[in-house]
């Protein structure tokens, strides 16, 4: 195990362009634009928010995708993907569309379970995609922002309006481990 105190052992800075990790040429995110209105707004947010996730951990094998930030940290960039999956399930399907479904992972499997094993890493891919799929389907068939989530017995209905914030959010926050965790495995600066 490497030594996390020692900096010779650490993987060297690099940055892909200039000090950002995508040439702006070529990054498929939105830079921002003419302001569209509420929902189109929170939606290129949350896309582009979604498209980091997966930039963050473009060009990785099994072993980097599931290797640890830190100990005792448990966290790893397929930990992150699976983990958004079920939070992209948990909100869209459960508590907007109020589907009765299995969760893709109980307890902290989404991190236990990240193993370093192509089948995961793809299979964590695959199931991430698919949520991320219902949602984007669900927040374009929705009449407007203001439409209630019917599942989630534990808490007042929840306006789509509100899901979306939190979702930002909440890639934002991960966003900012994913960073800290693909500079610990190659030196790759994020943006």
């Amino acid at each position: 195990m490497t030594d996390i105190t020692d900096d010779a052992a650490l993987p060297e800075r690099t940055f892909g362009w200039w000090d950002m990790w995508a040439d702006p040429g070529s990054d498929p995110r939105e830079a921002g634009g003419p302001y569209s209105g509420e929902r189109q707004t929170l939606v290129r947010y949350l896309r582009d928010r979604r498209l980091t996730l997966e930039m963050k951990c473009v060009g990785l094998d099994a072993e980097s995708m599931a290797r640890r930030s830190v100990p005792p940290s448990d966290m790893s960039l397929l930990g992150l993907v699976r983990h958004m999956a079920e939070i992209e399930q948990y909100w869209f399907r459960r508590v907007m569309a109020g589907e009765d479904v299995t969760a893709h992972y109980t307890g902290n499997m989404a991190f236990d379970g990240a193993k370093p094993d192509p089948a995961v890493v793809e299979d964590a891919w695959t199931t991430w995609r698919a949520e991320v799929a219902f949602a984007e389907r669900f927040v374009a068939e929705a009449p407007d922002l203001d439409v209630l989530g019917t599942g989630d017995e534990e808490s007042d209905p929840t306006p789509l309006r509100e899901v979306l914030i939190h979702m930002i959010e909440e890639y934002a926050r991960h966003n900012g481990h994913a960073d800290l965790i693909r500079e610990r495995i190659d030196g790759r600066i994020g943006q």
